[in-house]
């Protein structure tokens, strides 16, 4: 991966929770402590236009490769990948920084860590920023009242399966992703030279395997309950035409909230971060760097 379009950024191999996770860190030493999290096929280089931005204002930014993915650690059994596991990783991350309070901006299966992190770790947190991810509490519940929302998620099933899915997002140099990342997108959003930095990635022994056992704990492993109430000040930035998640899911993480906002962006996808980069960028700059 080449960090040469990342100024200051340096790569780092960071060592947290048991495990060993590979990161891109920029920005001064001496600025707010924020963690990108990614999600689902991605991994950090994705956040790489909000490295440039968020460290060019003055903040330390830290985006980690989350266990499984890429360069990082990839433990091979399912209960390796529960949300109180991997919450643990990224407040070991802080501690390995020498940090105690931090902010998160998490996106995908990231935002899904950051709504966890804000329940059950306040303390730790500062600021929170949400990327077109569901409060794991509502997803449920909104597919309850609208079935067609369970059937655009259907793939959380069909990853349950052991080896089938690996083989087949394998298949022809990773087709079904990145035919998947580029459906699901604005036109442009994903170029050839991305998908040459997510290939490598997918490449990485066991890297598959561990991706999707995010999707396998989330079913077999449920975390600790957490309270109701979200009390760390929390931003939502949300994609309208995300194809598998719905605008509503947005309102429906706010009203869990004592202090949050949400902005809809009308004309990004799913992909909201790539789609929209200076909106994003801008957005959370306001909400971090004051």
């Amino acid at each position: 991966m080449d960090l040469s379009a990342i100024p200051g950024a340096e790569a780092r191999h960071l060592r947290t929770n048991g495990i060993t996770l590979h990161a891109i860190l920029a920005g001064p030493a001496e600025g707010r402590l924020v963690l990108l999290l990614h999600g689902f096929p991605e991994f950090s280089w994705g956040w790489r236009r909000q490295i440039v931005a968020l460290a060019a204002a003055g903040l330390r930014v830290l985006a980690p490769d989350l266990r499984g993915y890429n360069l990082s650690d990839k433990p091979a059994e399912v209960a390796a990948y529960g949300l109180d596991t991997v919450a643990d990783d990224v407040l070991g991350l802080a501690d390995a920084l020498g940090r105690d309070r931090f902010a998160v901006v998490g996106h995908d299966w990231g935002a899904i860590l950051a709504w966890h992190l804000a329940s059950r770790n306040p303390g730790r947190l500062d600021r929170v920023a949400i990327l077109n991810g569901p409060h794991p509490a509502t997803l449920g519940r909104h597919m309850l009242r609208h079935p067609l929302q369970a059937l655009r998620v259907g793939y959380i099933g069909a990853f349950q399966v052991p080896a089938l899915p690996e083989a087949v997002l394998r298949a022809f140099d990773f087709a079904a992703l990145r035919t998947a990342m580029r459906a699901t997108a604005s036109r442009g959003s994903f170029t050839a030279e991305g998908f040459a930095a997510y290939r490598a990635a997918w490449s990485q022994p066991g890297a598959l395997r561990g991706m999707l056992n995010w999707y396998r704990a989330l079913l077999r492993h449920r975390p600790a309950p957490t309270p109701g109430r979200i009390a760390v000040p929390l931003r939502i930035i949300w994609g309208d035409r995300d194809i598998a998640l719905h605008r509503r899911l947005a309102e429906a993480g706010l009203a869990l909230c004592d202090q949050g906002e949400a902005f809809h962006l009308p004309r990004a996808t799913h992909w909201v971060q790539h789609d929209a980069p200076d909106e994003v960028n801008r957005l959370l700059l306001d909400f971090l760097a004051d």
